[in-house]
């Protein structure tokens, strides 16, 4: 899947800084993307690509379990207040976490990467399950 022409890839200075996540490890916003949802037609979905090099396979020290609070905290912290800044709306977010920086919709298999897919409600992040 293709993200649509408006993608916003220029971050400010502090995106680039390491956000502060439950767990502790280094999470550094790397791009965020505009698509418009599989299936879905005219539904915006907004992703939130962050770096965590902690989550790595063979010498990550961050889990899942760990990493799942974190999704959830990025989405209400990072994304909401980016979405509004910005006067845009989204029918969802996903926030991923990657160990390494990958093309989106390419396959490394060597790269760790996490997901999560939220319904955004207010200034609330709704879980949703892919």
């Amino acid at each position: 899947m293709a993200a649509i022409p408006f993608a916003f890839c220029a971050l400010t200075a502090a995106a680039a800084d390491a956000v502060s996540v439950p767990s502790g490890q280094p999470v550094t916003l790397a791009e965020v993307l505009l698509d418009e949802a599989p299936g879905q037609s005219g539904e915006t979905w907004a992703r939130f690509r962050f770096l965590a090099p902690q989550i790595a396979r063979e010498s990550g020290t961050v889990s899942y379990e760990a990493a799942a609070p974190d999704m959830d905290h990025l989405c209400g912290s990072i994304a909401l207040p980016y979405l509004a800044e910005h006067g845009l709306t989204a029918a969802r977010v996903v926030i991923s976490l990657s160990d390494r920086m990958v093309p989106f919709g390419a396959q490394d298999p060597d790269a760790t990467q996490f997901f999560e897919a939220y319904r955004p409600d207010g200034a609330a992040c709704m879980w949703e399950a892919f």
